[in-house]
């Protein structure tokens, strides 16, 4: 399946809390969505290679799988 990135899913990738994710790790986690989405759901607890949790939101349209937003999780402080 086509795995398609909104330009303001692209965009958040340069905010702070998306930092470290990368466009492969949003198209693989678009990928382990095992079922249809007709309507727009967040899908939570993806990793990034590079250890960040983030949440998808995504809807299936005729073109692929559309990512509609990316919400990359706080990261704790030690």
């Amino acid at each position: 399946m086509k795995v398609i990135i909104t330009e303001h899913a692209k965009k958040r990738l340069n905010n702070l809390r998306q930092d470290k994710i990368t466009i492969e790790d949003i198209i693989n986690a678009a990928h382990e969505i095992p079922a249809q989405v007709p309507n727009a759901a967040r899908f939570r607890g993806f990793f990034a290679r590079s250890g960040r949790m983030f949440d998808l939101v995504v809807k299936d349209i005729p073109a692929g799988r559309l990512v509609v937003t990316i919400i990359g999780k706080r990261t704790l402080k030690k």
